[in-house]
């Protein structure tokens, strides 16, 4: 049976991918110092260990363990963050990764999946959707941070032959999603609606992203399983919409009857992105297959339960 180690496994994206593996057969490994992370996301049948991924006894967790792949999802995902403390934005998302490609590459790791950022990444873009050969320009030290470790993933192909699947993420949302997360604007939405508070919405509000569900992206972490090329994916549906979309579709399907409060937007924010998919399509047979009005529903629904 196939063991997977998953970095931040008790996260919002990571612990449904967790729970996919196991009801695939594979054994699952977490990895997670449950600062963002959550102890009940954590499937009963996977082995936990609270630990931060710049933690030396990361190798005691491998020299134990012996997975044969890694999915590197563990990382500091605010923009806002980034840009006031950019050295623990870098800690984590460049030295935490380097101390995992370390251990990747000491016990012979057969492959490792790491979740990159396919807005943040590409910056403003010069055209859209953005494929894969779009120009990297990021605003943010976060996506500084993300592109970084897509560098050195290829580095440790080029002098260890450490194989890898890269997949950037469109914004991601569903089920499980922090509602305090700054990308995480349905959940944010739909957990205050529900609270009956009020809504802030930085910016104008037109600002536009490509969202893709969750349920999508663990599909696509399955699928690259199996990769055999060592490749980097665009995971999107290659479609905008916009911050006011998001809060007028919710509240119609809520019944929430006020209006938001519009602040000034975030610096190094981008304003419109959206990704073509059309690589990861023809090479790994994926597409995002989920309505967004689908899967609005379903987190609305996860949120009610809460």
């Amino acid at each position: 049976m196939e063991k997977v180690l998953i970095t931040g496994g008790a996260g919002f994206i990571a612990s449904q991918i967790a729970d996919a593996l196991i009801e695939h057969g594979r054994e699952v490994v977490i990895v997670d110092d449950l600062s963002h992370g959550s102890i009940t996301n954590i499937n009963p049948k996977a082995k936990f260990y609270k630990v931060d991924i710049r933690d030396q006894n990361l190798n005691e967790i491998f020299a134990k363990e012996r997975p044969q792949i890694v999915n590197h999802h563990a990382a500091r995902t605010s923009v806002t963050h980034s840009l006031s403390k950019p050295t623990d934005d870098a800690e984590v998302n460049i030295l935490g990764a380097l101390n995992l490609l370390q251990n990747c590459v000491k016990w012979g790791i057969k492959k490792i999946i790491y979740a990159s950022s396919g807005g943040a990444i590409y910056g403003e873009p010069v055209y859209l959707p953005c494929d894969e050969s779009h120009p990297i320009a990021p605003l943010s030290p976060y996506g500084v941070s993300k592109y970084a470790v897509e560098l050195y993933i290829n580095s440790y192909l080029n002098n260890f032959g450490l194989n890898h699947t890269i997949l950037r993420y469109a914004n991601v949302y569903g089920p499980r999603q922090i509602s305090t997360g700054e990308a995480a604007v349905v959940a944010k939405f739909a957990h205050q609606m529900l609270m009956g508070n009020d809504i802030s919405i930085n910016g104008n509000g037109e600002q536009a992203r490509d969202f893709v569900y969750v349920g999508d992206i663990v599909r696509a972490n399955i699928m690259a399983m199996e990769q055999t090329k060592n490749e980097v994916y665009n995971l999107g549906t290659g479609k905008t919409i916009s911050v006011n979309q998001i809060f007028s579709l919710l509240k119609s399907m809520i019944g929430y009857n006020r209006e938001p409060r519009y602040l000034p937007a975030i610096k190094g924010e981008i304003f419109n992105t959206s990704l073509n998919a059309a690589k990861a399509k023809k090479e790994l047979e994926w597409v995002a297959e989920t309505n967004f009005n689908d899967g609005l529903k379903a987190t609305v629904d996860f949120y009610k339960k809460m």
